[in-house]
């Protein structure tokens, strides 16, 4: 993995634990949003891709103040110091992709979407 990556290989391992991702949006007023781990999906240049069938309080904030904070985690993976379990805080910008080559990726793998919410990663800090 080069420097300049943001997402750690346990980032990555994480996802192949589930557990709950909590998306937090500011804008018109502060909302939480919750989805689960397994329906993360990171692109080659690290952008996470949400599927999305809800999330219309979300996307009025990002409609705002594009700027988000997603939580996610796992008692499966081991932290630091061999802590049972770790996670992270991602800083990202959001933006929605309702077509294009990105969508029909994620439709096809998770049918019940309306949209894609997609995060482009400025900061992901283990916590644990």
């Amino acid at each position: 993995m080069s420097e300049n990556n943001k997402l750690s290989e346990k980032f990555l391992e994480v996802l192949q634990h589930e557990g709950v991702v909590t998306i937090v949006s500011w804008g018109i007023e502060t909302h939480v949003a919750n989805t689960w781990n397994s329906y993360l999906v990171v692109t080659e240049d690290e952008r996470i891709l949400i599927p999305a069938y809800g999330f219309r309080k979300t996307e009025k904030n990002v409609d705002v103040n594009n700027k988000v904070k997603i939580t996610l985690g796992s008692k499966d993976v081991l932290g630091y110091k061999d802590y049972p379990g770790t996670g992270f805080v991602i800083d990202g910008t959001a933006r929605y992709i309702s077509e294009g080559s990105e969508y029909d990726f994620m439709k096809e793998k998770f049918s019940f979407l309306t949209r894609v919410l997609e995060i482009t990663v400025d900061t992901a800090k283990q916590m644990l």
